[in-house]
Formats: C-alpha cells, structure tokens, sequence
C-alpha cells in the first residue's frame, strides 16, 4: 500500500526545476539532519507519492510531485569532511543519516502557496500545518487527495 509524503527544500538548493531537468533520472535526497524526518525517510517504500515544497525563497508552497524511486540508504555525504552535512560521529557500521532516490512526476502549473494550504480544512492536523520546520513528513491519503484537488485547479 502506497504512503504519501512532503519533502521540503530551497529551490536553489533542490527545486522542482532540478527533478525536471532529469525527467528520466532519480535525484539523490540528501543532508536531512534532523532525526524524526529521517525516521519518516526511512518508512518510505518505492512508488510512495511524495509532494516537494519550496522553502525559504520567494514562492513559498508545493511545487511537484515525485516518487520514491530507492529506498533508505546511508546518506554519503555524512562521511564526506568536505561536505557541509558531513558529521564527524557517523560511523560506517551504523550510520546515522539516511537518503533516498526521488524520480520527477510532475512540476505544478504555479506553486501550492503555504498561506492556501493553511486554509484548508484537511490539513488542519497535519505536520505541514503545526510542524512547519520539519523538513519531511508523512501525509494521510485524505490530506494528499486535498492537496491534489487544489493542485488541479
């Protein structure tokens, strides 16, 4: 059974725009360091629906929509000391964080805003409402069917 899911980044970091430029690929989701967003990363299944929000930038919202295309795996960037999500305590034999491949679906005709989503009956208990700083979180099917309704309009 599929499961739904937000994951949120800045759009110049990883936008909707970057997923479509590799339509045919998969785009590694990377540096998450917050461990109950890593947790949810680690409950996704290929073919999970997965909604990408933009943060911090101009247009604030849900940008796209892609898909689980490779399960939890240990996040390289952990042991890179160059990389700025490198983390000095990870230990290969039992990494901390996680990654998965996420796949382009599709990119919105103009951005879900967050001020819309707030307004919006079923998404009155979701993570996205009264969790905002977390930057990947579980959906229930009705909240994805509201978010996708208003998608289409």
């Amino acid at each position: 059974m599929s499961q739904f899911w937000l994951v949120k980044s800045e759009p110049d970091e990883c936008g909707i725009d970057d997923f479509v430029a590799k339509r045919n690929g998969v785009i590694r989701w990377d540096g998450v360091r917050n461990y109950q967003a890593r947790n949810f990363m680690r409950e996704m299944q290929v073919g999970d629906e997965v909604y990408l929000y933009h943060s911090s930038c101009a247009d604030i919202g849900i940008a796209g929509t892609l898909r689980v295309a490779r399960t939890a795996y240990p996040d390289p960037l952990q042991f890179d000391p160059e990389s700025t999500y490198f983390d000095p305590k990870a230990d290969p034999e039992q990494p901390r964080w996680t990654s998965v491949d996420l796949a382009f679906v599709s990119k919105a005709q103009s951005v879900l805003s967050l001020a819309k989503l707030k307004q919006m009956p079923a998404l009155q208990d979701s993570h996205l409402v009264k969790r905002a700083r977390l930057s990947v979180m579980p959906l229930s099917a009705a909240e994805w069917a509201a978010i996708a309704q208003a998608l289409s309009h």
